[in-house]
């Protein structure tokens, strides 16, 4: 039993004794477990207060009883102008690196701007770093998600995690550094990326508490809630953990009576205002996810929403994806934003209804192609823009393929144009049915030509995708019977693609050099017969 004047208000990370952490397994098991591998990366991504920095403390001490090395670089306490260049960012690691070791940091020793600021980074690890320590090392980049705020040092920093972490595969000092990522996920709303700009290691989940858990949390502060009341509690707040020790807490200290604290936990008087409050400031900054929180707050079941905004609303917190669906993570949020929030905006004369049938008009009218009823040039422009940023952060592969009707305009002089309307619509329907990814896109790029934007998918994935297509085209068999085009093998409609593929800042410095690959791409399609597949010979990256 823990004596009553242990109890403090949980609004920091929990201390290593403190008989108040609960632990999240088997997450936790499987990343001490991953520490012990040579050159172990672990990374957390999670909305806040939902344990990263509690979980952050025990893999450091953990890391210790190993006998490791720690050194932590917060990036909440980096000055800005320490994020005005490359080469000023790698200097303040490397000598912030060497200061928390208790190392001379005899940074000129090792860094020539010959060289540059990445290699003379490595090389300060390489032969200075891990040569004077002589033992694994562990570190540590606390919130990495504000270098993502960044782009002139994340397009810098990223890849070099990734390139250090690869390292350890085959180059034995590099067996000896233990990295640990740790992010906070409402950055990727303001940043307008789908989710997490960078993936790899190992990621440790950080799940809701369970019922369990709840009871387990409120024995350790001398509760005794039945289970009748830790269930009400737990669905009020859907085992959040901040959200169930603040409850806790408040009840530990009686401060207040669970009746009172359910009661009163959606409204301006709950224990919860300044937390939802802070979720509020966020969300109204974006119509979008406005409206969406106010679909889900009325609906009983389970929606679909554009997968942008579904990756947005998970990233604050506010639901569960359930494959293309979600819907909201807690009762709380449903009781707030579906009234108090309504109330709030009624107040301030915010019609959210009007709101989201505007937005619908706007949607169709501006997004969307009216001929074919896919989506149009500006919606690709909009999707490509955001699919190179997110890339280029997470260091994966972004395809594009062209497609181009071949003879079209033969096929209008021979046809007529209303026959022709009615043909581009049947092909931009059988480009759609082939891609079918939530954060893919196909969209009219004018006349006969559509586009295709294939996240997350390499040079062979993406000439596969066009070989279905130009298959789909040909199932259609729309006669194309003409003079002018003797010796075709099949009088019906084809199609010729061009393919290039790229990580964005690596192999394309940007998005125009890799619409130009594509483009020659289908030029040389249409060069070499038609009716045919052709990837790009500059641009074509694969796994």
């Amino acid at each position: 039993m823990y004596p009553q004047n242990t109890l403090a208000i949980p609004d920091r990370p929990l201390a290593l004794n403190s008989p108040y952490y609960i632990r999240r397994s088997p997450s936790e098991e499987w990343a001490y477990t991953e520490l012990k591998k040579p050159g172990s990366l672990l990374q957390v991504k999670a909305a806040r207060k939902m344990g990263k920095s509690s979980l952050m403390l025990r893999l450091i001490d953990h890391a210790e009883t190993l006998g490791y090395r720690t050194v932590l670089i917060d990036f909440l306490q980096v000055d800005q102008e320490n994020f005005e260049n490359s080469n000023k960012f790698f200097r303040w690691l490397c000598i912030n690196v060497a200061r928390q070791l208790k190392l001379d940091p005899k940074l000129e020793d090792y860094w020539n701007e010959d060289m540059g600021s990445k290699v003379s980074c490595n090389l300060y690890f390489e032969q200075y770093i891990f040569s004077q320590i002589n033992c694994p090392l562990f570190l540590v980049f606390n919130e990495l998600n504000i270098v993502f705020e960044h782009t002139n040092i994340s397009q810098d920093f990223l890849p070099f995690i990734r390139f250090w972490y690869e390292q350890s595969r085959h180059n034995y000092p590099w067996k000896n550094l233990h990295l640990f990522l740790v992010q906070s996920t409402e950055v990727y709303v303001s940043l307008n990326v789908h989710q997490s700009p960078f993936n790899i290691g190992l990621a440790i989940e950080l799940p809701a508490f369970t019922a369990d858990q709840c009871q387990n949390l409120a024995q350790r502060y001398q509760l005794n809630l039945n289970n009748d009341q830790i269930q009400r509690l737990t669905h009020l707040v859907g085992g959040h953990p901040y959200l169930v020790h603040l409850a806790i807490y408040h009840l530990g200290n009686d401060l207040i009576t669970l009746e009172d604290l359910l009661k009163k936990a959606p409204t301006l008087e709950g224990i919860y205002r300044d937390y939802l409050r802070s979720l509020w400031l966020i969300v109204q900054k974006k119509p979008e996810l406005a409206i969406a929180m106010q679909r889900l707050a009325n609906s009983t079941v389970s929606l679909q929403l554009e997968p942008i905004i579904a990756d947005q609303l998970y990233s604050l917190g506010l639901v569960n994806l359930e494959g293309n669906y979600c819907r909201l993570s807690c009762e709380l949020y449903r009781l707030y934003f579906g009234s108090q929030i309504l109330c709030e905006n009624q107040n301030n004369l915010v019609n959210l209804q009007k709101l989201e049938q505007e937005n619908k008009l706007l949607k169709s009218l501006v997004y969307v192609d009216t001929l074919t009823q896919i989506f149009n040039r500006r919606q690709f422009d909009r999707s490509i823009e955001i699919e190179w940023k997110r890339m280029m952060r997470e260091i994966a592969p972004l395809s594009l393929i062209l497609c181009d009707i071949d003879h079209f305009k033969i096929y209008n002089d021979t046809y007529g144009h209303q026959a022709g309307d009615q043909s581009l619509r049947a092909v931009a329907q059988a480009i759609h049915d082939v891609v079918q990814r939530p954060a893919d896109l196909v969209a009219r790029y004018g006349g006969e030509e559509f586009v295709i934007v294939l996240p997350q998918t390499d040079a062979k994935g993406a000439v596969y995708i066009a070989e279905v297509v130009r298959e789909n085209i040909k199932t259609l068999a729309l006669p194309f019977d003409t003079d002018k085009l003797p010796n075709r093998p099949a009088s019906i409609i084809t199609i010729s693609l061009g393919v290039a593929s790229t990580i964005p800042g690596v192999d394309a410095g940007d998005i125009e050099t890799l619409f130009l690959a594509t483009d020659e791409a289908l030029y040389e399609a249409k060069k070499n017969g038609r009716d045919r597949v052709q990837l790009s010979s500059f641009l074509r990256f694969q796994y």
